[in-house]
This record gives structure tokens, C-alpha cells and sequence, in this order.
């Protein structure tokens, strides 16, 4: 049995595809080339997962918790007794991506968002728009999440001031 060739058999062949298949979609998630849609839901989870922990946060705490907002960004803040004024807890805001922005209903009305302020060291913090209690309550609000080309996704946070808000799709047709 001379002249016996060897070669890959079918399984080794799949498994090599199965590989490279592996690190090409690891190489594109790590790219950021990964769907904008997908990363605005997760900025919208991480909001509402923020707003879940700051909730919990304050009546443990005992202490009241806000979120600043402008269209490209969001703080949070912790309100001091003693000095009577709004702190930042960190050092920045949380920026989202460049082509997504958001924008706020309260109590039925929009609210006028500004853009994040370029260089506002030192200025006086503006008070938040969305509070977070220490009696469990929250400002009741609408709060939407959207990538600014043309019908592109929408994603809404909605609370009636007891609940937690949930990350839900928004029609495209909806008034923004």
C-alpha cells in the first residue's frame, strides 16, 4: 500500500472554518465596526441600570441622586445638605456617541436640553432634571435615546415616578 496520500478530512476542515469565522467577528466587534443600533441599546440599558442603582442608592443612602442631562451627555449627581448645592459624583459626564443624542419629557412637556459645555470648569453646576429620592420616588419622565440619521432607531425610558424605567423600541413615526 505505497502512494497512501493523506489529507484533511471534513471535520478538521469545519473546525478551521468555525475558527476563523470565530476571530473574524471578534475582530469586527473589537473594530467598533459593530451595528450602531445594537450600541445605542446597550447606552439605553446602561441608563436604565444607572437610574435602577442610583434609585436603590438614595434610599439606602438616605440621600437625593439626580441626572444632568444635555443632548450628547449625561452626570450624575449627589445633592449635598450641608453646602446646599448639586455635586458631581464623577470627575465627567458620560458622552454618547456622536451620532446619537437625547432629548426629555417631563411631566407632558419637552424639556430644552443643552449640548455638553466645552471647557465649563468651575461654572456652577445646574441642577438636575431627573431626581432620584431618598422616599424611593422618581421625577416622572420620558427620556429618549435616538441616532440622529433619518430613521434611525429610537429607544425610550419611561418612568411614572415609582417605577423603574425599561429600555423599550419607540416607532420611528413617533414626534421627537
Amino acid at each position: 500500500m505505497v502512494g497512501h496520500s493523506r489529507g484533511f478530512t471534513l471535520i478538521e476542515l469545519l473546525v478551521v472554518l468555525v475558527l476563523l469565522g470565530s476571530l473574524i467577528g471578534l475582530a469586527v466587534i473589537g473594530s467598533g465596526l459593530a451595528d450602531p443600533g445594537r450600541e445605542l441599546r446597550e447606552e439605553a440599558e446602561r441608563l436604565a441600570g444607572l437610574i435602577a442603582v442610583l434609585a436603590d442608592e438614595a434610599v439606602l443612602d438616605n440621600r437625593e441622586y439626580g441626572l444632568y442631562l444635555t443632548r450628547d451627555a449625561y452626570q450624575v449627581l449627589r445633592y449635598d445638605d450641608v453646602a446646599d448645592v448639586w455635586q458631581p459624583l464623577g470627575a465627567q459626564s458620560r458622552r454618547l456617541p456622536g451620532w446619537a443624542e437625547l432629548s426629555l419629557e417631563l411631566e407632558g412637556d419637552p424639556a430644552s436640553l443643552p449640548s455638553l459645555a466645552k471647557g465649563a470648569s468651575g461654572a456652577k453646576i445646574p441642577p438636575p432634571q431627573v431626581l432620584m429620592l431618598s422616599s424611593g420616588e422618581l421625577t416622572p419622565f420620558r427620556l429618549r435615546l435616538r441616532e440622529q440619521r433619518q430613521n434611525g432607531q429610537r429607544l425610550l425610558l419611561a418612568s411614572d415616578g415609582f417605577g423603574l424605567p425599561r429600555v423599550q423600541n419607540e416607532p420611528a413615526a413617533g414626534a421627537f
